[in-house]
């Protein structure tokens, strides 16, 4: 018998010198994915479409000139979502998620109705290849980050495996992010509470910088510490966690040439839930409550040199990340543990030509990174764990792509072509070595007729490997009853046992896809106020997925037969493949995804309006089936008032479902929603009390018990939150 799932698992002028005092501030660390911008600046900031994105083209452009779609949410959006964790703020991303469920120990993201390895998760660049079937991927607290990106659609042409679904960009804080103009030193401290999980938080952040300018650091810690989570059904979800994060990041500049950087962060999470915390599953037999410890680790280092000539803008970097998930049984002595590293290493230049009309940014460069995980399991023979080889994988990767812009009579033309090659080795102890290629071009197209008005277009291809994880699987997966044979205590005793393996499989080739998208926006400015703005920008793309992996589970079906229904020459039940009784990785489906993305936003001196909607489908090509991680139709909104210059700021945000039919089985089918927050933020901007921060807030105000689709489960109730935050600079 074999159960297929249906989740792809794989599957005027102040302005202008904003825009050009971003731009020169990210040029500097494009790659290094940290633009320098003051709080000044920041501040200033509208919302997505006019912020700056170095990951979209790994070069600063406006997020509105992508060739594509691409969200960043800057810090003042983040803090205005008084986030628990950065799934707080992902109702501002239209077509990406965070699903697992409210425990953070299981949340894991989609983009464009691919998760898990289809989508490539960057922390300042370094890449996070935790994955787990039933944890976490996001382990860095919102106090850390200064922005957020979204690419969305294949980017493999860039940054090769794993991109199908898209790259979510981290970019944590700087020390320009807390100081002004001429100040040396600041600090802020902050504290925080909200109702639904008892959760309170206090943080701390110091900054210093030299008299020179050349060297300044920046540290952080931030502990959270929360109980059990209240449901809009009324129930209570257990989820009590402690967290503890922390953040060391220097910059050097020992000459306008040369910038050098290193980085460590760290989140440390201890929290008691089930094994499997995802959804609403409760503690029991098969998914016993654990002591759940996190430790997860990056450093990273970065030189970029930037001489006076036009030819050479390189960065190198260099990062190594330790995740580790150590799971201890409260109720037995078992414990298990899963550890993955990875190092890795970046080499890119940028080149750039101007001719008349034209301008040519021609980027290039290369990459090797290695993963290697080690599992654990007190209670096996062997201390391995099952379902976790002892493996490692390693990549090479190299690339280049150009930007090309001709201005003629009839607008602005920009055409960027690109394309990566990468090689990749999985290896494990005692099984076969597997080795491929892959060759990922893309190129994509815009038109400017007039500065307002953008008409943009895409085509590509993108891949990601076969995980070790898949490939090697290998010893207990779980353990069934066999009715077909007495118990060991006879016909009335508890019944006999056998157990379903993993197995290898070395045979699997990698997920690819092939995406076209066509859109357009719009870019206004002082339409009813000097100084006001409004942008939009959508588009439709449909996505060909081959070769998804999936996990087939064979059981023989006498296990399931008692010994009065057996006939002659039924396949005995037993353990193992010998038996058929076992699950493996196989390639099984080729999908077709596509959808509508709509972002807006309008901002002004005196209110703001910003929004997005998403619409998704996806079918299996051979039998119509509804594949991918598939979502109602939604849209979000966000708006409010400004008072006092700017200093009180009064907001709601709303966010809207459709029904949910897009299932295989009806019992998965999900009715809509309307869940709205309200929040007020206060923040004097000059006088005594600037430098101080208020922000309350309640989410979910009508207590609506509402699924989110790729949760499984009701979500957080009404939920009461309020932060105080002190920066002071000197």
């Amino acid at each position: 018998m074999m159960k297929r799932q249906d989740a792809i698992r794989g599957l005027g002028g102040e302005r202008a010198f904003f825009k050009a005092a971003l731009f020169r501030a990210a040029g500097a660390a494009a790659l290094a994915t940290v633009s320098t911008v003051g709080p000044a600046q920041a501040d200033m900031a509208a919302g997505d479409l006019d912020e700056v994105t170095v990951y979209a083209t790994r070069n600063p452009i406006e997020a509105f000139d992508y060739a594509g779609q691409v969200s960043v949410i800057p810090k003042d959006v983040i803090d205005d979502f008084n986030p628990s964790s950065l799934a707080d703020i992902f109702d501002a991303v239209p077509g990406a998620a965070i699903g697992g469920g409210p425990r953070r120990s299981g949340m894991t993201p989609d983009v464009r109705g691919l998760s898990g390895e289809g989508v490539l998760i960057l922390f300042d660049g370094a890449r996070q290849s935790y994955l787990s079937g039933h944890d976490g991927r996001f382990f860095v607290d919102p106090e850390l980050v200064r922005a957020v990106e979204v690419v969305r659609g294949p980017t493999s042409a860039l940054y090769g495996s794993g991109a199908l679904g898209g790259v979510i960009a981290v970019r944590t804080i700087t020390a320009q992010d807390f100081l002004d103009e001429g100040q040396r030193a600041g600090v802020k401290v902050s504290s925080g509470y909200q109702s639904v999980n008892d959760e309170w938080r206090m943080g701390a952040t110091g900054v210093w910088r030299s008299e020179d300018d050349k060297v300044d650091v920046v540290g952080n810690f931030t502990i959270r510490n929360s109980g059990d989570i209240e449901l809009g059904s009324g129930l209570d979800l257990e989820a009590d966690d402690e967290i503890l994060s922390s953040l060391l990041k220097t910059t050097f500049r020992p000459s306008e040439e040369w910038t050098l950087s290193a980085s460590w962060m760290r989140y440390g999470g201890n929290s008691v839930d089930p094994n499997n915390p995802q959804g609403n599953n409760p503690a029991g037999p098969g998914n016993e409550n654990v002591d759940r410890d996190i430790d997860s680790n990056t450093l990273q280092g970065n030189v970029n040199y930037n001489p006076a000539t036009n030819l050479i803008d390189a960065n190198l970097v260099g990062y190594f990340t330790r995740n580790t998930v150590t799971e201890d049984e409260i109720d037995t002595t078992r414990t298990v543990s899963r550890e993955v590293e990875t190092f890795g290493v970046s080499l890119d230049n940028r080149s750039r030509f101007e001719a008349g009309p034209a301008s040519l940014t021609f980027t290039y460069g290369g990459e090797f990174y290695r993963d290697e995980q080690v599992g654990r399991d007190n209670m096996t023979a062997d201390m391995t764990r099952g379902g976790v080889p002892d493996a490692t994988a390693k990549f090479y990767g190299a690339f280049a792509q150009a930007e090309l812009s001709v201005k003629g009579p009839v607008g602005l033309f920009t055409l960027v072509p690109g394309v990566r090659w990468d090689r990749f080795e999985n290896d494990a102890v005692g099984e076969p070595s597997t080795r491929d290629e892959a060759v990922s071009p893309k190129v994509g197209a815009t038109w400017k007729p007039v500065p307002q008005l953008l008409v943009f277009g895409n085509w590509g291809q993108a891949f990601r490997a076969p995980s070790f994880n898949e490939i090697y699987a290998d010893n207990v997966h779980f353990q069934i009853p066999n009715l077909s044979v007495p118990g060991p205590l006879g016909p009335f005793g508890p019944p006999a046992f056998v157990t379903n393996f993993f197995i290898p499989n070395p045979d699997l080739v990698p997920e690819e896809s092939e995406t076209w998208e066509v859109g357009a926006g719009v870019d206004f400015e002082n339409i009813l106020f000097d100084g006001d703005s409004f942008m939009a920008k959508g588009s439709y793309y449909q996505s060909d997925v081959t070769n998804l992996i999936d996990l087939e589970v064979n059981i023989p079906f006498t296990c399931f037969l008692t010994p009065d229904q057996l006939f002659p020459g039924a396949p005995p039940c037993g353990s193992g493949e010998a038996f058929g009784n076992y699950s493996r990785n196989v390639n099984v489906t080729n999908a077709e995804l596509d959808g509508v993305e709509v972002e807006a936003q309008y901002d002004s001196a005196y209110f703001w309006l910003r929004g997005n909607f998403a619409t998704i489908d996806g079918r299996d090509v051979a039998n119509d089936d509804y594949v991918g991680v598939l979502s109602p139709d939604m849209i979000f909104l966000d708006g409010g008032l400004k008072f006092f210059s700017g200093d009180l700021r009064l907001g709601a945000r709303v966010s809207i479902a459709s029904d949910f039919n897009k299932v295989n089985d009806p019992a998965n089918a999900r009715d809509g929603y309307t869940v709205g927050d309200v929040y007020a933020v206060w923040q004097p901007m000059s006088g005594k009390l600037k430098g101080l921060r208020v922000d309350l807030g309640a989410d979910n105000v009508t207590d609506a018990d509402y699924d989110v689709v790729a949760a499984g489960v009701s979500q957080p109730g009404r939920n009461f939150k309020a932060t105080v935050s002190w920066r002071q600079g000197f």
